[in-house]
């Protein structure tokens, strides 16, 4: 391959990327978590686009509640423990309820809905759908962790004394386990943002530390959305 077809390549998978309503909305919530850490609350620049960019985002999310909606009614895989399914309908039943209140929070700060009181009250029941969820996710792959950890101690043993990473059961367990400590290392930072923005604790989750929670848990967001690599093909 040349290096101009592995420039089309790579251009071709970042037009991919950025095609993605969904990475779009995280790289405005880097942006937006990152303008909370700078302005700690404080009046100016920084909270201005913390503000308009966190109204923008909701732009990205209406009627996003029927993925949620769809998870919350399709079956589970086969041998999934019961509360672990229990944790995970929980989950999809709170995100689908955050994301469809949200749609009237925009209606709300956009200014067609008039009613301000209703709309800030609409907008702190979201939040705390949101904040359960992200409880439910973080106990869902505590979960799914230990299910993963099981099963790949059962496949050293039956190893023995061969490489486990030659062996390609064994690496894809790896592999998916990575990912999953990854949306567990996320779904705790989402927690604290949650209780940043519902100032559940101010005087420990100032606007600061929810800024720089929040930054973090975007960037994984955009990491968790890059394509597969292609396989380069060689003469």
């Amino acid at each position: 391959m040349s290096t101009l077809d592995a420039t089309r390549a790579e251009l071709g998978l970042l037009v991919l990327y950025l095609g993605k309503a969904e990475t779009r909305d995280k790289i405005c919530r880097a942006i937006q978590y990152g303008s909370k850490f700078l302005s700690n609350g404080e009046p100016g620049t920084a909270q201005n686009v913390d503000k308009s960019t966190s109204l923008a985002r909701k732009v990205f999310r209406l009627f996003k509640f029927v993925n949620d909606l769809h998870a919350l009614i399709s079956p589970t895989p086969k041998g999934t423990p019961l509360p672990l399914i229990l944790l995970g309908k929980s989950k999809n039943a709170l995100l689908s309820t955050f994301l469809f209140l949200d749609q009237f929070v925009w209606l709300g700060r956009s200014g067609i809905y008039q009613n301000k009181e209703r709309t800030e009250l609409l907008g702190r029941i979201s939040l705390f759908c949101w904040l359960g969820s992200s409880v439910c996710t973080t106990l869902v792959e505590l979960g799914e962790l230990g299910r993963l950890s099981a099963s790949m101690k059962k496949i050293e043993k039956e190893l023995k004394n061969r490489n486990k990473y030659e062996d390609e059961q064994y690496r894809a367990k790896l592999n998916k386990s990575n990912e999953r400590t990854l949306a567990l290392i996320k779904a705790g930072m989402d927690t604290v943002v949650a209780v940043g923005l519902l100032q559940l604790a101010p005087k420990k989750v100032t606007p600061r530390v929810t800024g720089a929670f929040g930054f973090v848990s975007s960037l994984i967001s955009c990491y968790q959305l890059l394509p597969a690599p292609t396989k380069s093909k060689t003469s």
